[in-house]
């Protein structure tokens, strides 16, 4: 059996790779094409960054909680993430590009040095749930993932998960967890990767794990999926 560390360990390879492959992406963006609209509605590619960013510095206060034990929300409060995000992308490119990678790199930095037995501890996200480190660990993953498909720079969610292997899986499992509560009873297969949601087998939906996860995420309406695609709610 994985252990929660062992299990960490592998989705920070896949932070790393993505934090590399962010680096690539937004290489040499100025304000012309930070400005631009991403793919999220009413975002530009600024609020995009200085989300994920945000993201970065919350996520590492749930694993100082969960080494030390010591309560660190993620945020101070909402209106304090949802103002953070707008003051951020209201910063000049140099400064957005620079907030990001160091972000970035203080996430990595001190989940690199947390104690193997910090990663089976509990913290709680910011909806009060009961989270892992090694949970911590995999919704960085998903935010790297769904944001580089968002920034609209070429990439879509079937080339992003491409890059993760076997963690694709992770990522899909992670958004159906987050959406637990609006899904059915159902199978979902994308290729070798197969996951099941309620206690009776239920109708069985298939694609590629890109088109699924945009499905989860409230990316698309699930018209590219093959079988009785129930509708969601969006993904608040």
């Amino acid at each position: 059996m994985t252990t929660a560390s062992e299990k960490a360990h592998a989705l920070l390879d896949g932070v790393r790779k993505l934090d590399d492959e962010w680096t690539r992406a937004i290489g040499g963006l100025g304000e012309p094409e930070l400005r631009a609209p991403s793919a999220l509605p009413g975002w530009s590619r600024a609020h995009v960054l200085a989300h994920v960013a945000r993201n970065a510095d919350g996520l590492r206060n749930l694993l100082i909680w969960a080494n030390t034990g010591t309560e660190t929300p993620m945020y101070a409060s909402p209106e304090a993430r949802e103002t953070d995000i707008e003051a951020g992308a209201q910063r000049g490119a140099a400064d957005i590009l620079a907030d990001f990678v160091a972000s970035a790199a203080r996430f990595e930095e001190y989940a690199a040095g947390l104690p193997d037995d910090a990663w089976a501890r509990e913290a709680r996200n910011r909806q009060g749930a009961p989270v892992s480190g090694a949970v911590v660990a995999r919704m960085r993953v998903s935010e790297l993932t769904i944001h580089l498909a968002d920034l609209d720079r070429g990439y879509d969610l079937d080339r992003v998960l491409g890059l993760l292997g076997p963690l694709a899986e992770d990522v899909v499992q992670h958004a159906i967890t987050s959406r637990s509560a609006h899904l059915p009873a159902l199978r979902l297969v994308a290729g070798d990767f197969a996951w099941t949601m309620g206690a009776a087998p239920g109708a069985t939906v298939t694609g590629t794990s890109g088109q699924l996860l945009a499905w989860l995420s409230g990316r698309s309406d699930g018209e590219s999926l093959d079988g009785d695609v129930p509708r969601i709610p969006a993904w608040s």
